[in-house]
């Protein structure tokens, strides 16, 4: 199956890699955010250069690559473009870290010390810290014909130097290339007899700087600097043409590190003959040299977070609630179901219902088979150690495990095997569609007859990130969608012809469709004159064309929308005539923004008519999800839980005047309000801990 072309645009969309980075700018400026803890403000910092790191292992190397075929729509010129507003960004970054988040930092007693920093009892346990830890795993390549530039995998950190003299057999080979290890902590606290009642670090990488030269006796470093490249990273392989996925991608990740160099990153004080000669070895432009002003790779940073003791700097802590009124404690789940469902909202609420659900399914002698869906649960799971106990215990495991899950791919493959290992029927989905779908079936023989219990999520089956994802999941008895949910599992594991399901949405068959029907239903209602049309989305991304131009559609017509997008969204909103009607906001706040909800209105309900229809889903409104992805969406018809979907997840949103911000036509955002404004995700920490 594939996309369907879009309808001649009648503007030009926004975007999609600025987009993302000005997702990023926004996550960015949550580091300003005076009301945020200091240390949670550093954090953001860190998130940023992750987001940015696989922002130039896929987007941008997709880009770059692109930009080299003479029929693609991108140009070079586009490159640039996206190119300096990666440069603006990463410059911004290392200001804020150097000019606001250091000196503060310093007020609090927690400060990195370089080498000029520090006094001599302090350099003295660096030099053992570092004879000790640090050289022993150090393996200095002076380069000759027979010390070619080495092999320089992705992200890892390396230190390039210019020698002084001769080598000890005579010979001018003067650049060398030390490895940094990436076994060793990045930063070091200081022992407390050192540091004078503050809380003291220094960087991996100033301890090798002050002893760079012990690496290479009778010789002085003239000149040095750190580096680190990015690389492609997307895993490619031929599905068509291999007859193992799983050991074609066990394969893949060994070459992976070593793919086309896309960006390089040096210190801003390195020389330029080292960094250009360094260009030329990986095959770069100018333009992708990135000269920052701090330590490369300040995702490390993260360590220094975790080591210092000041509970004061952080956010408080937050435990989720468990949903006593609806599910009580130390009662069986599967028995609760069976009088109706249960919405859980994380991080608000606990996964923990899941993972019992789960656990009493496993000891359930009447329970006789279990299905999964694996797409992010972690290297450490325990929903994963139960579907193996399960297969122990002989109950029929199925697990449709997503190998493409990208940069999970290891994790997963992992847990296949060992599923396998115990008689799991393991499956790995449709060849060139990730299954990105959330979904757990249970089947319990109950007298003479066979009951599912379900459960369907807009998250991944990983309780750590939901401590930190806001997402919605729905646990049902109910015989239509456990049916839709058992269907779909059919569907994965026979490959035959696509039914549709009773009441549940499937990507790529029918997701996209539906969604551009309910949105001509809410046009149609109202061109015919309903004032109350309506649409309210709320997704993680919206590039997808169709849908775009769907949206404006709708808009022109008089209905009302507003959309949610946490990320990258290339509807350009508030065109006058165009996308006037149109709102798009986006909430970047302590967790991070993840479920996904549809809603549509077209008319006041009544008994034959709600007059309305909500989704949730595991599926952003992006080409590749609804059409080269296996996703879910299923419509919440119980209309008390309908409202409060609404009255959680999408009205507390739009109210949102501290950590929202607005799109503007040309892609920028502005920060809604400000101190003192109203939080969706605070008040519903203060809803949830108040009803605990």
């Amino acid at each position: 199956m594939t996309d369907a072309p879009p309808p001649t645009a009648p503007l030009k969309l926004l975007n999609r890699e600025q987009a993302t980075l000005e997702f990023n700018r926004r996550v960015l400026a949550q580091a300003q955010r005076e009301d945020v803890p200091l240390l949670e403000r550093l954090r953001y910092i860190c998130i940023v250069s992750s987001n940015l790191d696989e922002f130039f292992e896929v987007r941008f190397a997709d880009m770059l690559e692109a930009a080299r075929d003479p029929l693609s729509a991108v140009t070079g010129q586009d490159v640039e473009r996206v190119g300096r507003a990666a440069h603006a960004l990463i410059d911004e970054q290392y200001h804020i870290l150097n000019e606001q988040i250091t000196p503060l930092l310093r007020k609090r007693r927690i400060l990195i010390l370089n080498h000029a920093d520090r006094d001599e009892p302090q350099r003295q346990w660096v030099s053992r810290y570092f004879e000790r830890e640090v050289k022993p795993l150090l393996v200095p390549v002076g380069l000759d014909p027979a010390h070619p530039f080495p092999q320089v995998a992705n992200k890892s950190l390396h230190f390039i130097a210019r020698l002084s003299g001769k080598d000890a057999f005579g010979r001018d080979n003067r650049i060398a290339i030390v490895k940094v290890p990436r076994v060793l902590p990045r930063v070091i606290k200081l022992p407390a007899q050192l540091s004078n009642g503050a809380q003291l670090y220094v960087l991996l990488t100033s301890v090798i700087r002050a002893h760079l030269e012990d690496l290479f006796p009778g010789r002085k470093v003239e000149a040095f600097s750190q580096f680190r490249v990015t690389r492609d990273s997307d895993l490619e392989v031929d599905e068509e043409e291999v007859a193992n996925l799983r050991h074609a991608l066990r394969s893949g990740l060994t070459t992976r590190h070593f793919g086309r160099a896309v960006r390089l990153e040096v210190v801003n004080s390195c020389p330029t003959e080292l960094s250009e000669f360094l260009l030329e070895q990986f095959g770069l432009p100018g333009a992708a040299l990135y000269r920052v002003n701090g330590p490369v790779n300040l995702v490390r940073l993260n360590e220094l977070i975790d080591q210092t003791d000041a509970a004061g700097l952080r956010f408080k802590p937050y435990e989720p609630a468990w949903p006593t009124r609806r599910l009580p404690r130390h009662k069986s789940i599967l028995e609760r179901l069976r009088k109706g469902d249960v919405l859980l909202h994380h991080p608000f609420e606990s996964f923990e219902p899941v993972v019992q659900m789960l656990r009493e399914a496993v000891d359930d002698p009447d329970v006789l088979a279990i299905k999964q869906t694996i797409y992010r649960t972690g290297a450490k799971s325990e929903l994963m150690d139960l579907l193996i106990e399960a297969a122990r215990r002989g109950k029929e495991v199925m697990a449709v495990v997503e190998l493409k899950a990208r940069f999970d791919e290891e994790a997963n493959i992992n847990w296949a095997e060992r599923l396998e290992a115990v008689g799991a029927q393991v499956v790995y989905g449709i060849v060139g569609y990730k299954t990105h779908a959330k979904l757990l079936l249970i089947t319990r023989r109950e007298g003479s007859r066979l009951r599912r219990y379900g459960h369907l999520s807009t998250g991944n089956y990983n309780p750590r990130t939901a401590r930190l994802y806001t997402d919605l999941g729905l646990l049902t008895a109910d015989a239509d969608l456990t049916a839709d949910a058992d269907s779909v599992f059919r569907q994965l594991a026979s490959l035959g012809k696509f039914k549709a399901p009773r009441r549940m949405l499937l990507a790529p068959f029918n997701m996209h469709s539906r969604m551009l029907e309910l949105l001509a239903q809410v046009e149609a209602a109202a061109r015919a004159g309903y004032r109350n049309a309506r649409v309210v989305v709320k997704i993680n991304a919206l590039t997808d064309a169709q849908l775009i131009h769907a949206l404006l559609r709708t808009a022109q017509a008089g209905a009302r929308i507003d959309l949610i997008v946490r990320g990258a969204c290339m509807l350009p909103p508030g065109l006058p005539g165009v996308s006037e009607n149109i709102v798009v906001r986006s909430v970047v706040g302590r967790f991070l923004e993840h479920s996904r909800v549809c809603y549509f209105r077209w008319a006041e309900g009544d008994e034959a008519d709600p007059g309305e229809a909500l989704f949730l889903s595991s599926a952003d409104w992006m080409s590749r999800n609804m059409f080269r992805r296996i996703e879910v969406a299923w419509p919440v018809a119980d209309a008390k839980l309908r409202q409060r979907v609404i009255d959680e997840a999408l009205v507390p949103y739009l109210h949102d005047t501290l950590d929202a911000w607005q799109l503007g036509p040309d892609g920028r955002s502005v920060r809604l309000g400000g101190e003192g404004g109203i939080s969706a995700q605070q008040a519903l920490m203060r809803r949830y801990s108040e009803n605990a």
